[in-house]
C-alpha cells in the first residue's frame, strides 16, 4: 500500500484501515448489541464515519479527489439521517417510555 504524508511524516495507509475496520467492529457490535434506540443510531453514525475514513485514505492514497467528495456527500446524508432520526425518537419518547427497540416493534398508527 501507499503512504500518505500527514503533518510532514509518513503513514503506511493500512493504518487507517486497520482504524476504520476496528471502527466499523465496534458500530456493528453496538447495533447487534445494544438495545437503546438511541445507541443504535449512534453506532450506524460511528460505521458510516469508518466508511468515510477508508474512502479518504484511499483518496489520499491513489491522489484522487472523489473519494473525499464522495466522504463529504456521505457526511451530508448522515447528518440529515441524525436529524430526522433523533425527531423520530424524541417523538416516539414523548408518546410512550419505550427504552427498548423490542418495545417499538408494535407502532400502528
Amino acid at each position: 500500500m501507499g503512504t500518505l504524508d500527514i503533518g510532514g511524516s509518513q503513514l503506511d495507509a493500512s493504518w487507517f484501515l486497520l482504524l476504520a475496520a476496528v471502527l466499523f467492529s465496534l458500530g456493528a457490535a453496538g447495533v447487534l448489541v445494544r438495545r437503546n434506540p438511541l445507541v443504535i443510531l449512534i453506532c450506524i453514525e460511528l460505521m458510516l464515519n469508518a466508511a468515510n475514513l477508508s474512502l479518504v485514505a484511499f483518496s489520499r492514497q491513489l491522489q484522487n479527489m472523489e473519494g473525499q467528495l464522495f466522504a463529504l456527500m456521505s457526511m451530508t446524508v448522515a447528518a440529515a439521517e441524525a436529524v430526522v432520526g433523533l425527531a423520530i425518537l424524541v417523538d416516539i419518547f414523548r408518546t410512550r417510555d419505550a427504552e427498548d427497540v423490542d418495545d417499538l416493534s408494535g407502532l400502528r398508527g
